[in-house]
């Protein structure tokens, strides 16, 4: 099996090769930081780290950077709005990103380049592409040009005829032609701003990730990722910029994950649907947020409904539930995990094993990964049903899971839980009333414990708990 990603430039799969072996360069379009992650912004999150984990399994050292946009028109209107700088408006947004990312089971990334942080890099690129003839001044104001590029508009597939004829923007005299976009902007009064060959201004948006994957990256990476809604203008205009410099391709493969809808209508903060991640996160668990996500293919488009989520809750339980059983008949298991699994055991997980590889080699096909994971709960379960059996079969089994898991992360590790007085108290009287055959008052502390969040599990090795 060789790994197949549909690349957004080609608009064909294609067997995924590496420029170096064993050696992954990505990149993700990270947020701008004046205000809290909505649940659109989650999907790229995850499926980038889901994308980004698989490569690891397969043995790949990645350099994953994703950046933060830390000074914008947002962000000064933001900073305005709270009478604090621009610089505390990205420190406090920043901190909560990182926050959610955690929330959701996101591994931290190689590096998060802060645009502020890299102003010389991206002047340095724009003094180089106005030396080559991309790039014009007028009035404090650096702009590229769009029709020296003769391949513009290759990957959202528009020429440059029909982006002139769309145009629907207020006509700016400044630029030679209105298809061409800001590098640098000159700074208004009372801006934060930075000296520049063309006066105190600030970067554009574009420029900055072209900048960003140069200096820490190289000329051209692996890996280029974001949602749709990037591909143009954002990533076309990223092209445009380091392929005319470089003369090399920026990325080799660009991924693009499908819009998250709510209710049917595309995430939009105009429309007042832009739900919260850290809101969310206080209902849902990380496992259920990504099962969520990860239960539609990445570039199809995903409806986002409470539904889903109580759907995908129960989901995850289930799988919780098999790999918390075996892990506790493992435990209490007489005899060590030494030894090989049965063969009947270890030929059905070989299958999931195979099953669940060859649906993420065909484009990270998490939807069916997912069945494979359940294919490993009904083997879990019906092992578990077995009072002799054997703790190399639960080793085994446990060690499947925890490979596909290292990928979906459906179920994040968590520190033992520790029951309070109450709770202790009350499963101490159930028990005494099942002793004592006094079933109704077993059956009342069941749902008193319900009600406090504790669901009981009657085992063959004797009553265990759980959150909810």
């Amino acid at each position: 099996m060789a790994l197949q990603i549909y690349n957004t430039m080609t608009r064909s799969k294609e067997e995924f090769v590496p420029q170096e072996p064993g050696k992954v360069k990505m990149y993700v379009c990270g947020p701008t930081v004046y205000g809290y992650m909505h649940i659109g912004n989650a999907r790229p999150v995850i499926v980038f780290d889901m994308v980004r984990n698989y490569l690891e399994s397969l043995g790949n050292e990645v350099r994953y950077l994703t950046n933060f946009t830390d000074v914008d028109d947002k962000m000064i209107r933001k900073a305005e709005e709270m009478n604090i700088t621009v610089a505390e408006v990205a420190d406090m947004f920043i901190a909560a990103y990182q926050e959610d990312l955690a929330g959701l089971g996101v591994k931290p990334a190689t590096m998060n380049p802060r645009v502020t942080e890299s102003m010389d890099k991206i002047i340095e690129f724009i003094k180089e592409l106005e030396e080559k003839g991309y790039a014009y001044e007028n009035g404090g104001d650096v702009y590229y040009r769009t029709g020296k590029f003769a391949d513009y508009g290759k990957l959202s597939r528009q020429n440059l005829e029909e982006l002139r004829f769309g145009i629907r923007v207020e006509v700016d005299p400044r630029k030679e032609n209105q298809e061409d976009f800001v590098l640098w902007k000159a700074a208004k009064p009372g801006e934060v701003h930075w000296a520049s060959p063309w006066g105190e201004g600030r970067p554009g948006w574009h420029i900055e990730c072209s900048a960003m994957v140069r200096e820490y990256l190289g000329k051209t990476i692996d890996i280029h990722g974001g949602g749709e809604d990037l591909k143009f203008p954002h990533h076309e205009c990223e092209c445009a910029q380091t392929e005319a410099l470089t003369g090399e391709p920026l990325s080799n493969y660009w991924m693009h994950n499908a819009f998250l809808n709510i209710g049917d209508e595309k995430m939009s903060k105009s429309l007042g649907n832009g739900l919260l991640v850290k809101d969310i996160r206080a209902r849902f668990k990380a496992g259920t947020i990504r099962y969520f996500m990860l239960s539609s293919h990445y570039r199809n488009q995903l409806n986002f409904t409470e539904e889903a989520l109580l759907s995908a809750e129960k989901s995850v339980e289930r799988i919780a539930l098999a790999e918390s059983n075996v892990k506790h008949r493992l435990e209490l298991a007489p005899e060590g995990a030494e030894g090989e699994a049965s063969a009947p055991v270890t030929e059905r997980l070989a299958a999931i094993t195979g099953s669940f590889h060859a649906k993420m080699q065909d484009d990270f096909n998490t939807p069916d990964a997912i069945t494979a994971v359940f294919e490993w709960v009904s083997l879990a379960n019906q092992t578990l049903a077995k009072t002799d059996a054997a703790a190399a079969d639960l080793a085994a089994l446990l060690k499947t899971y925890a490979e596909m898991n290292a990928v979906l992360n459906l179920t994040p590790e968590l520190e033992a839980e520790v029951a309070s007085e109450e709770v202790e108290r009350l499963i101490a009287e159930r028990a005494e009333a099942r002793k004592n055959k006094n079933w109704s008052r077993s059956d009342e502390i069941r749902d008193e414990l319900n009600s406090l969040g504790i669901l009981l599990e009657d085992t063959p090795q004797g009553m265990r708990w759980r959150r909810k």
